[in-house]
C-alpha cells in the first residue's frame, strides 16, 4: 500500500549536506586555509559520489543492472536532476572561490595566479621553471573521431588542446608536412604510454589538402612528477603561487611548434568505483574476486565527464564523439578541475595562523599508572573522540596483551589505519600467546586491500581471521576482552562498543563515543556477537541490540512508549543523533509519533529523507552540523517519562544499516555517563554557531544567536565541558 507520507531523494539530501561543507568556505572566522580546506572536502566528497552513487543510477538507467528501487525511467531522471542540482553549486563554488578566497589570499600577500594576468618579473621564470621541470613529462597524444582509441584514466587531470597548423608559404607547405609527421611519429607513432592510450601515426596526421583544419590533442598532467601548485619567486612582502596547468597552457607554443595554438581546457573522467562481487561467495573465494577485481577500480565504466564549462560547443562536440561520451555524463566545471587538492595548497605566509583545534585529552583518573581494567571493573567508563586520547583505547589492548589472566581478545575490524598501532598490539598478543580472533570486513569499500593486507599479516602472526559473512556487511565496532583466573576462577571480563573504528587516524577527525563495561550482560551479549559472526549459534541478546535480530522490535517498542505518554497528556520526547536517516518504515514511525504530539529532534549530519514542515512532521526538527570534527556518533535519547533510556552505536537508520548488516548498540546503564550523553545533545541542539536547520526544501537555514544568548560552537563548547569535569 503507497504510503501517505512524502521523503526527500536519498541523493538529492546528500547533496544538500555537501552544499553546507563548501558554505565553511565562506565563514570568515575561520582560518583562511581551513576555509580552503573545505572546499577541498567538498570537491573530494562530490568524486566519491558519482564514482558510488551516480554510476549506480546510470547502470539502473542503462540497463546493465537491475533495481528493486528504481526503473531505467526513474534512474535517469534522478541522474539529470543531480547533474542540474551539481551544475547549481559549481555556481557558487566558483563565486566562493573567486570572490571570496582569491581576494582573501591577496589580502594576506599571496597572489595565485589564476593562468591570466602574470607579472612580467615571473615570465622568464615561468618559461625556465617549464623547460627544466615539467616539459620532460609531457607527452601530447592526438585524438580522432575515426583512427584513435583512447582511455582517460580515472580521477586523472588532462589538458584537451586544439592547434592550427600555421600559415606558411607554398614551397613550405611540404616542409610543414613533413615536420608533422616527424613529430607525431617520433613521439607517439604506435605506442602504448602505460597510460591505456595507443595511438598511431595515422590519427595524427593532418588534412593536408587543407592545413588549417584543427587538430585536437589531450596531455596527462604530470602530478606523480610535478606538484600541482608552484611557489613562483617572492617579491617585496608578496608570495605568489602558480597551478602547474596553468604553466603549462602559457607555454603550449614550446609543444607544439609550426602550429597556433587555439585554446586548451581541463578535463578529467570519473569512473565506476563499485566492486561487484558474488555476496553469497565462501571467505576463500570472496578473498580470490576481491584481489582481481580491486585492480579492476579505476578502468571501470565512465560516470561523468567534467570539462571547463568555458570549453566552446564544437570543442565539446569533438570530445564527446572521440571519447563516446553520453550527454547524461556531461558535467560542466571551472577552469581548474580536481579541487580537492587545495588540501596541499602551500602556504608561504607564515604568519597565517591554523586552526586551534581542541587537544585530545588524557583522562587524570587514567594516568600512566591507574589500571584501565582496574577501574572499567568499579565503574562503566565512557571516552569522547577527538576530545579524548584514543591512546587509552591502545593502553586498553597493551593490558589485555601483558595481564596474564587474559584467555583471548577479540575484535571486528572495518577500516584501520596504515600501520596501526591497534593491529601491533593484536599481534604483540598472539605472539605472547593469547588467543586473538578478528573479524575482518573485506567488504567496506575503498578498504579492501588494506583490509586484506592488514589480515594476511595478522593471520601470519597466528591471529585467528574471520572474513566477510555471505550476504552481509558486518559494521559493528566492538572488542571483548575475555578473562579466566589462573586458577580457573571467574573475573570479569571487557567489552567495548564504539561509534567509530579501531582507528588512530580518524580518531583525531571524527567526533565519536566509546564506552567499556564490565557488565555481565553486555560481555555475553558480546560473546555471544562474535560466536554469530563464527556461524556457531543463534543467539539470544538480552541487553545489546543488534541490527538483524532484536534492534527494530526494540526501536518500535521505544517509539510506542512515547506515543502512548504522549496520548495520556505526558511529554513524549526523541532525540536522535546520526550520521543518515533513510530508512522510510522507521522515517513512518517518526512522523506517526510526530502526529500523536511526540516531541522530535533530529541531529543528521548528512543524508536525511524525513521532510520536516509537513502537517505529519509539524512536531519533528532537523539539526545539521558541520565544523572542525566530522560528526560520527550514533546517539538515542527517548525520555520514557522521566527515566531517559539512551543508546548508542555503529548504525544509522538507513535500510542497509538495519536489515543488511550487522549492527551493535548499547544501552548506556550508568547514570552519570547517560547523563553526560544527554547533555552533549543539550549542547548541540543549542549550538548557535555551525548548527543549521534543514528545511522542507533541503535548504540549510543557519541558527542565529539570540541577543543577550551565550555563543555556543557544540564542538568547542563540549570540549570545554569535558575539560572542567576531567578530575
Amino acid at each position: 500500500m503507497e504510503s501517505k507520507y512524502n521523503y526527500f531523494k536519498r541523493d538529492i539530501s546528500w547533496l544538500s549536506f555537501n552544499y553546507r561543507v563548501l558554505l565553511e568556505a565562506l565563514d570568515e572566522r575561520l582560518p583562511l586555509y581551513e576555509r580552503i580546506n573545505f572546499i577541498s572536502i567538498y570537491s573530494s566528497n562530490l568524486e566519491e559520489f558519482y564514482k558510488i552513487r551516480v554510476a549506480d543510477h546510470k547502470a539502473v538507467a542503462s540497463g546493465a543492472t537491475e533495481s528493486d528501487e528504481e526503473t531505467v525511467q526513474s534512474a535517469r531522471e534522478l541522474v539529470e536532476e543531480i547533474n542540474k542540482e551539481v551544475t547549481r553549486q559549481l555556481d557558487d563554488r566558483v563565486r566562493i572561490y573567486e570572490q571570496k578566497i582569491l581576494p582573501a589570499l591577496r589580502k594576506n600577500h599571496i597572489i595565485f595566479y589564476q593562468d591570466n594576468h602574470v607579472e612580467p618579473f615571473h615570465q622568464q621564470f615561468i618559461k625556465d621553471f617549464f623547460r627544466e621541470e615539467i616539459f620532460p613529462y609531457l607527452q601530447p597524444v592526438p585524438v580522432s573521431k575515426d583512427k584513435i582509441v583512447s582511455f582517460l584514466r580515472d580521477n586523472r587531470l588532462y589538458l584537451a588542446i586544439r592547434v592550427y597548423p600555421k600559415k606558411e608559404e607554398k614551397n613550405k607547405g611540404e616542409e610543414t608536412k613533413e615536420n608533422i609527421e616527424k613529430y607525431t611519429g617520433e613521439c607517439i607513432n604506435e605506442r602504448n604510454d602505460g597510460e591505456g592510450i595507443k595511438v598511431g601515426m595515422e590519427a595524427a596526421r593532418p588534412n593536408v589538402t587543407d592545413l588549417r583544419q584543427p587538430l585536437y590533442f589531450v596531455m596527462k598532467q604530470p602530478y606523480a612528477k610535478v606538484p600541482r601548485f608552484i611557489e613562483l619567486p617572492s617579491r617585496e612582502k608578496n608570495h605568489y603561487l602558480m597551478f602547474t596547468e596553468d604553466i603549462i597552457k602559457a607555454n603550449l607554443n614550446l609543444i607544439f611548434p609550426g602550429y597556433d595554438v587555439d585554446s586548451s581546457y581541463c578535463i578529467k573522467i570519473s569512473r565506476d568505483a563499485d566492486i561487484l562481487i558474488d555476496d553469497t561467495a565462501s571467505s576463500a573465494d570472496l578473498v580470490a574476486q576481491l584481489k582481481k577485481k580491486v585492480k579492476k577500480r579505476k578502468i571501470g565504466d565512465v560516470c561523468r565527464f567534467v570539462y571547463d564549462r568555458a570549453m566552446s560547443s564544437e570543442f565539446l562536440d569533438f570530445l564527446v564523439d572521440a571519447f563516446r561520451i553520453q550527454r547524461d555524463e556531461l558535467v560542466p566545471g571551472d577552469k581548474h578541475l580536481n579541487l580537492e587538492d587545495l588540501r596541499h595548497l602551500p602556504n608561504p605566509n607564515k604568519s597565517l595562523h591554523s586552526l586551534e583545534k581542541p587537544k585530545p585529552m588524557k583522562l587524570t583518573v587514567l594516568d600512566e599508572k591507574e589500571s584501565i581494567f582496574n577501574y572499567v571493573a568499579k565503574k562503566d567508563l565512557l571516552l569522547y573522540y577527538p576530545y579524548h586520547s584514543f591512546e587509552h583505547f591502545i593502553h586498553f589492548l597493551y593490558e589485555a596483551v601483558h595481564n596474564p589472566e587474559t584467555r583471548e581478545i577479540m575484535v571486528t575490524q572495518y577500516r584501520v589505519a596504515e600501520n596501526s598501532a591497534v593491529i601491533n598490539t593484536l599481534i604483540a598478543a598472539a605472539q605472547n600467546g593469547k588467543k586473538v580472533t578478528v573479524f575482518v570486513e573485506l567488504k567496506a569499500r575503498f578498504d579492501e586491500e588494506n583490509n586484506l593486507a592488514t589480515a594476511e599479516m595478522m593471520q601470519a602472526a597466528g591471529i585467528k581471521i574471520i572474513y566477510s559473512i555471505p550476504g552481509l556487511k558486518v559494521h559493528a565496532k566492538v572488542a571483548l576482552i575475555r578473562r579466566r583466573g589462573l586458577n580457573g576462577e571467574k573475573i570479569p571480563s571487557y567489552a567495548y562498543i564504539s561509534t567509530g573504528n579501531f582507528n588512530e587516524k580518524t580518531a583525531t577527525l571524527y567526533a565519536d563515543c566509546g564506552l567499556f563495561t564490565c557488565r555481565k550482560e553486555i560481555v555475553a551479549d558480546l560473546y555471544n556477537l562474535f560466536r554469530t559472526l563464527q556461524g556457531k549459534e543463534d543467539p539470544k541478546f538480552t541487553t545489546l541490540l543488534v541490527a538483524r535480530f532484536n534492534l527494530i522490535p526494540e526501536l518500535n517498542r521505544l517509539i510506542d512508549r512515547e506515543i502512548s505518554l504522549a496520548d495520556e497528556g505526558k511529554q513524549g520526547r526523541i532525540i536522535l543523533k546520526m550520521n543518515a536517516l533513510q530508512d522510510p518504515t522507521m522515517i513512518d514511525r517518526l512522523y506517526e509519533a510526530s502526529e500523536h504530539g511526540v516531541q522530535i529532534d533530529l541531529i543528521v549530519r548528512g543524508i536525511c529523507c524525513l521532510i520536516p514542515g509537513q502537517s505529519y512532521s509539524r512536531n519533528i526538527r532537523v539539526t545539521r552540523i558541520v565544523d572542525s570534527f566530522l560528526e560520527h556518533a550514533r546517539i538515542w535519547y527517548f525520555g520514557n517519562d522521566g527515566t531517559p533510556k539512551v543508546f548508542m552505536g555503529s548504525p544509522d537508520w538507513m535500510r542497509r544499516n538495519l536489515y543488511r548488516r550487522i549492527e551493535a548498540i548499547t544501552p548506556v546503564l550508568a547514570p552519570d555517563l547517560r547523563d553526560n550523553l544527554i547533555e552533549m545533545l543539550d549542547i548541540q541542539l543549542a549550538d548557535n554557531q555551525k548548527a543549521c536547520w534543514v528545511d522542507d526544501k533541503l535548504q540549510n537555514i543557519f541558527k542565529k544567536r539570540t541577543p543577550g544568548t551565550p555563543a555556543v560552537r557544540a564542538q568547542y563548547t563540549f570540549y570545554d565541558w569535558l575539560n572542567k569535569t576531567n578530575s
